[in-house]
Parts: C-alpha cells; structure tokens; sequence
C-alpha cells in the first residue's frame, strides 16, 4: 500500500492518551490560576512586613492591588460559570477537542457529548466514555460532517484490507465493491474530506478490479464451453435427434464470447464447434 494511502488509513487518534493530556492539562491550568482571596492576602501582609519603611507603601495602593485582584478573580469565576452553561448546552452535540500533550503533539478527538462532570468548578466533557476538559474544545461539529466522517473511518477500515494495487484478485472483490457503494453513495460535500490524491488511488482500485473481474468472467465463460464440449459425440456419429440442441447451445454461447473469453477457449475449440454446427445444418436440410 502507498505511504499516502498508508496515512489515509492510518489516521485514527489515541483517545485514551488525548484524554489523559486534557485532564494533565487542566489541572495544571488551575494549579496557575488557582490563587484564592486568602492566599492573596498572605501575599499582602508578607510584602506590608518587608516593604521598605523609608518609602512606605501607602493605604490607597494595599485598597487598589486588592480590588485589581478581586475584580480578576471575579472574571475568572464568571469565565468559570460561563463555561459550565456552555458545557450544559453541549450535552448530545458532536464536537471536536483539541489536546496538546507535553510532548507538544496535537490530537483532535471528535464524537458526541455523552454528559458534562465538575470538578473545583471546571467542566468536563465526556466523549466516548472519556473526560476532556472544557478548555480543549476546539469545534461543535454538524449531523452532517459526523456522517461524513463515519463513512470516512468505513473507507479507511476497508482500503485497510486491501492488498497492494499489484496484489488485487477476484477475491478481494467484495471488498472493492462494498468500497464503490460508499462512494457512490457520498454528497460532494461529504466526498470534500477525502483529498484528491487519495481519491485518485481509490478509483485506481475500482478500474483494477473491473479489469480482473472481466478477466475472470472470461476464464470462467470459456471453461464452461470446454466443460460442454465434452458431451460432444465423435464427429461422425453426429444425430439431429439426440445432439441438436448440445450443439446449438455450444454455437450460442460461441457468440455471446467477447474476444478476451475466445482467447482462453482457443483457435481449435473454436473451429470444432463451428465444424459441428455446419454437419448439424447439413443433417437437418437432408431429412
């Protein structure tokens, strides 16, 4: 299989490592911003005890620094309380998270909110059984581009069976057949997220399989002819009354061949069946 089809198949995501990044990541979000009023004030009496006693800091700036702290704590609860309601209205919506791992790779996970938990007032979504913080949330997603993308992942699972281009056989048949009516079946738009040059290496599949499957139905129509040929009587023991139709049917099937079918049957089967049928004529005009 090509490296591009190679990373066409093989473009399903970790969710069990994305979703243990997200909660790292959250918690670590919060231990940064997680300074409270009273840790705040700490703060404040040790700086009032080492401040510099000739140049004092005065009470209207203790009054401004804490009221600055309090109005961003305050923005942070509401930040907090918006995210929960967000978090709530996404219950049953198809989304797509986005996680960084320490290691600096990206995942993007997508699938259904199943619920919403809490936890020191961060929401977190879970999808597919996973937890996944609220901050991670990178897209809501429609009906339609998740139907897109479950035909997507059917294309992946089968191009995934499929040998190399020059392995193909009949066998494989089904599988290239199920993979046409899935296309086939796919609006324009849906077909958008599959890039051109994969689409290319899928239709390369679908013209080779119909090549080996008349190649076959070739091999298959002659073999048949041979397998009727061998009832044949010897040439001169011909009878209208018992070999007509035997003949008749072999000189049918004779014409119905594409050239590919006559190849495999050969010049000589060939000719013996149209030998056949002239002394059948010939019988028949003499009674």
């Amino acid at each position: 299989m090509s490296s591009l089809m190679a990373n066409f198949v093989d473009g399903k995501l970790n969710t069990e490592t994305a979703s243990s990044a997200s909660l790292k990541n959250a918690n670590e979000e919060k231990n940064k911003s997680g300074v409270d009023s009273e840790a705040f004030l700490t703060l404040l009496v040790a700086e009032m005890q080492n401040q510099d006693p000739l140049e004092p800091t005065s009470n209207t700036e203790w009054i401004s620094q804490y009221a600055t702290f309090t109005q961003v704590s305050e923005i942070q609860s509401i930040g907090d309380a918006m995210n929960g309601v967000q978090a709530q209205g996404l219950v049953g919506k198809n989304v797509i998270m986005r996680v960084t791992e320490s290691t600096g790779e990206t995942n993007y996970i997508d699938g259904m909110v199943e619920r919403v938990s809490y936890e020191d007032g961060k929401a977190f979504l879970y999808i597919g059984g996973s937890p996944y913080s609220i901050d991670d949330l990178d897209t809501v997603v429609s009906e339609q581009y998740m139907a897109a993308q479950e035909k997507i992942d059917e294309i992946r699972g089968l191009i995934k069976q499929l040998p190399s281009l020059n392995e193909l056989s009949i066998d494989d048949q089904d599988t290239v057949v199920q993979l046409g009516k899935i296309l086939s079946g796919m609006s324009d738009y849906e077909k958008s997220f599959i890039e051109q040059d994969a689409m290319d290496v899928i239709n390369e599949y679908g013209q080779r399989m119909l090549a080996i499957v008349a190649d076959y139905n070739a091999q298959e129509n002659a073999q048949t002819i041979k397998d009727a040929m061998e009832r044949l009587p010897a040439y001169e023991e011909i009878s209208v009354a018992d070999h007509k139709e035997l003949i008749e049917n072999l000189k049918g099937a004779l014409d119905e061949l594409n050239d590919a079918a006559k190849d495999y049957l050969g010049k000589d089967n060939i000719e013996k069946i149209e030998a056949y049928y002239e002394r059948l004529k010939e019988l028949e005009e003499a009674e």
